[in-house]
């Protein structure tokens, strides 16, 4: 499967993106998607995940911002984010796995599928 990743751009603190992903090739119904981020200097940290099955997993520092979703007929899972901080900047890559396990969900080594990243840049 390959992913797409769209729809980041410069907002200001307070306001709202929403992100996509979108996947061609195989049907990626049965494929773990997730977000994670990389800011400038910074490792590449995990931000959401969403199950084929809905079940949604977030890291504490966006829970109750950030909202993922998916439309398997369109092949495509997006990321709402609100309330926007400065410390939310980063490229956002999607990524996913068809067997990948629950316990590593949060791992980006667990996804064997990337997207090519989108830069979010939220000013104060």
């Amino acid at each position: 499967v390959q992913l797409q990743a769209s729809g980041g751009g410069l907002v200001q603190a307070g306001g709202s993106l929403r992100l996509s992903c979108a996947a061609s090739g195989e049907s990626f119904r049965n494929y773990v998607v997730a977000w994670f981020r990389q800011a400038p200097g910074k490792g590449r940290d995990f931000v959401a995940a969403i199950r084929s099955d809905r079940n949604t997993y977030y890291a504490d520092s966006v829970k109750g911002r950030f909202t993922t979703s998916r439309d398997n007929a369109k092949k495509s899972v997006y990321l709402q984010m609100n309330s926007l901080k400065p410390e939310d900047t980063a490229v956002y890559y999607c990524a996913a796995s068809r067997s990948i396990i629950v316990s590593s969900y949060r791992n980006e080594y667990g996804y064997n599928h990337w997207g090519q990243g989108t830069l979010v840049t939220v000013s104060s």
